[in-house]
C-alpha cells in the first residue's frame, strides 16, 4: 500500500484513492516501457469523490513518476498543490476532456511514433486487427490551426485549445493531433492504457499492410464487437505490462 500522500489534498484520506494513485503511477511506467511515451507525455485519472477535480503527475518524465509526483487539477487547468509544484502545460487536454465527457475516467497524450503519419496524409487510422476495434471507422484529426492560427507552437496550452480538441475528439476514444501526437481516452487507468499501447500496435500494423496491398479494415460491427471483447480481458495484458514494468523500473 502507498503511503505518505501528505502533499495531496485528499480529505479524507482512502483505500479507493490510494489503490486509484498506485495505478497512476504504474501506468505511468507501463505506458514508458511499451515505447507510448518517453520523457513526454501525461496519464490522467479523475478523482472518484471531488466534482472537477482529476490527478496528474507534476511535469516529468513519465517513467520516473512515483506516487509522490502525484497532483491534484481542477477543470479550469488550476493545479492545487501545497508545494506549489508545477504540473504540464497540456493539462488542459485532460482538463476540458474531463469537464466535456462525463464517461472518460482516465486520459492518455502521448507522441507515438507511428501514430504521427496518420495525422499528417490523407491516410485515415482505422481499425486493422481484433486487438484495435476501439477505434471505430474513422479517427478523427486535430488540427490546431483551426483555433490557433499558424504560429501556434503545437501545444494545447489554454482551456480554449483544450476544448476545441475536446470538440474535435466529441464521442470517439482517439483523436489524432496533426503533427503532434494522439489522445485517448477511456472509462478506466486499464481501458485507456490498453487503448493507447493498441493504438500505436495498429499504427504499426497498418503502415507495414500499406507497403504489400489494399487493407481489409474491420467493418463497423465487427470494431464494435472486438472492443467488446477487448474490455472484458483487461486484466490480463495489465497484469504482463504491470509486471514488465515493475522489472524493468524496480
Amino acid at each position: 500500500m502507498i503511503a505518505d500522500f501528505e502533499s495531496l489534498e485528499i480529505y479524507p484520506m482512502t483505500h479507493e484513492i490510494d489503490a486509484l494513485i498506485e495505478d497512476l503511477v504504474i501506468a505511468n511506467k507501463i505506458l514508458y516501457n511499451e515505447g507510448v511515451v518517453d520523457g513526454f507525455g501525461h496519464i490522467s485519472v479523475r478523482h472518484p469523490s471531488l466534482e472537477n477535480r482529476f490527478f496528474i503527475a507534476k511535469s516529468m518524465a513519465p517513467g520516473l513518476v512515483t506516487a509522490q509526483d502525484i497532483l491534484e487539477c481542477d477543470f479550469d487547468g488550476v493545479v492545487h498543490d501545497p508545494q506549489n509544484r508545477k504540473s504540464y502545460v497540456e493539462r488542459f487536454i485532460h482538463s476540458e476532456i474531463f469537464r466535456a465527457r462525463p464517461d472518460v475516467n482516465s486520459i492518455v497524450h502521448s507522441h507515438s511514433a507511428s501514430v504521427i503519419p496518420f495525422g499528417v496524409t490523407s491516410q485515415r487510422l482505422r481499425p486493422i486487427c481484433h486487438m484495435s476495434g476501439f477505434l471505430g471507422s474513422q479517427t478523427p484529426i486535430y488540427e490546431i490551426r483551426h483555433t490557433a492560427g499558424e504560429t501556434s507552437d503545437l501545444l494545447i496550452n489554454s482551456q480554449k485549445l483544450g476544448k476545441s480538441l475536446a470538440n474535435i475528439l466529441g464521442s470517439a476514444t482517439v483523436a489524432l493531433m496533426r503533427g503532434h501526437g494522439s489522445v485517448a481516452v477511456g472509462t478506466s487507468i486499464k481501458q485507456v492504457v490498453y487503448r493507447a499501447i493498441y493504438t500505436e500496435v495498429n499504427a504499426k500494423l497498418q503502415l507495414e499492410s500499406m507497403k504489400i496491398g489494399t487493407v481489409d479494415f474491420l467493418t463497423d460491427a465487427e470494431a464494435l464487437a472486438t472492443s467488446a471483447m477487448a474490455d472484458v480481458h483487461l486484466d490480463r495484458p495489465w497484469a504482463l505490462w504491470k509486471e514488465k514494468a515493475l522489472s524493468s523500473h524496480g
